[in-house]
């Protein structure tokens, strides 16, 4: 099986989409033949078991851009075309093309059609691209994939598809080995983007009630500032009074990212909304229990009893860090160990790559089943006559035998 990715974007800076692909490439590159097509950036993430193609992204240079990708997917053949993101016009564009090709698409919106993200900027940016191209591109998918029952009700709730499969993100488990002591750090940590919605802010504030009880710690705050919001919270640091323990680390990656993740005593994400939340099961399979917000959808972190799964608020925060610093090393180790094996058995990126190649097959076989139902009516219908459905029908014979 032939599979195209689009994605807007592989740097370093790209957040949970890159992250997410580079994972999925990683076991589902083994079992297709993968392909990405992106645009060229300074600091691209190395992603495995793939072929990357690189098309124009101006608009300016649309025609070209619309050339270079309909030639490449006259050349690949692809048995499907898999979009990642919203918003930005090619992720639209190379829907429509596709679709002119007849080949079968697929959208992950990467929880960019959230109502908090729709809201923002929703009458200067959001509504102009729902209008001119977002919403016909979401209405001409095949498939569009959440990642959790959460972001499905959100999507059917918006009316433009409903046919909408869920299929979790998934987590490199293979030579990622969980850390060998529990023995107290007396660090916690945070990775994410440094956005409002993401709440190093409300982490910051739970620190400022509890800096009695977390003298001597550190607090490491790492991540990207994409939108000059580390002003925000060094200020807030500093009006808190609690300047001396916090660290803005910037963004951290690869080896240093994990380690981090394994020094850690408690790693915590107060997040408004996650479609999933990849640094949530990082630090879980690193062995480091979580603290997290009931906006990600990780109620599985209660039920394997490996952290907290609280209400958004700084009080809750403060309450659950309150209960880390009650528990043993013992007990520690063992929530780590918990939910190691969680996300192991649940997340692990061999499973949901065959779940994806699943859906995938079930998608083209319908595809090709539709256009073969249709040939036949038309032909009852019209004597046989060549049509534009015959075509289409031809065109899927030709690219299953490739």
């Amino acid at each position: 099986m032939k599979i195209i990715h689009y994605i807007p974007s592989i740097d370093q800076s790209s957040g949970g989409v890159g992250a997410y692909l580079k994972l999925l490439a990683h076991s589902l590159g083994k079992i297709t033949e993968l392909h990405i097509i992106t645009h060229h950036s300074e600091n691209e993430l190395k992603i495995e078991n793939c072929t990357i193609h690189y098309i124009e992204h101006r608009l300016i240079h649309i025609f070209q851009a619309k050339r270079q990708f309909l030639n490449l997917i006259d050349d690949i053949k692809p048995d499907i075309l898999h979009v990642n993101s919203c918003w930005e016009p090619l992720c639209s564009y190379t829907v429509f093309w596709a679709k002119s090709k007849n080949y079968p698409v697929v959208i992950t919106p990467h929880g960019m059609l959230e109502p908090w993200v729709l809201a923002k900027n929703y009458w200067k940016k959001k509504l102009p691209a729902l209008l001119f191209y977002q919403k016909y591109s979401l209405k001409m998918a095949d498939v569009l994939v959440a990642t959790a029952e959460t972001e499905k009700n959100n999507l059917l709730k918006l009316g433009y598809n409903k046919n909408i499969k869920i299929v979790p993100n998934g987590v490199i488990t293979d030579n990622t080995n969980t850390k060998k002591s529990w023995k107290r750090t007396q660090t916690i940590l945070y990775v994410g983007l440094l956005r409002p919605n993401k709440g190093a802010n409300i982490l910051l504030e739970a620190v400022g009630l509890l800096k009695n009880q977390l003298k001597g710690y550190k607090i490491f705050i790492a991540g990207p500032d994409t939108e000059g919001y580390l002003k925000t919270l060094k200020e807030l640091s500093i009006k808190l009074n609690i300047e001396n323990i916090v660290y803005f680390l910037g963004g951290v990656f690869g080896k240093e990212k994990w380690e981090l993740y394994k020094q850690a005593d408690i790693f915590i994400l107060p997040t408004l909304n996650e479609n999933f939340g990849i640094v949530i099961a990082e630090a879980l399979l690193s062995g480091t229990p979580v603290i997290t917000c009931k906006g990600a959808p990780w109620q599985g972190i209660v039920e394997h009893r490996c952290g907290w799964w609280v209400n958004r608020t700084v009080k809750d925060i403060a309450n659950a860090i309150n209960e880390s610093l009650s528990l043993s090393e013992q007990e520690l180790e063992a929530m780590g160990k918990r939910g190691r094996n969680y996300v192991i058995k649940r997340f692990s990126s061999n499973i949901v790559a065959e779940n994806m190649k699943q859906l995938y097959q079930q998608i083209v076989e319908k595809s090709y089943s539709t256009a073969n139902i249709k040939l036949t009516n038309n032909n009852k219908l019209g004597g046989g006559k060549l049509s534009y459905i015959s075509l289409q029908s031809s065109s899927i014979k030709e690219r299953r035998a490739a």
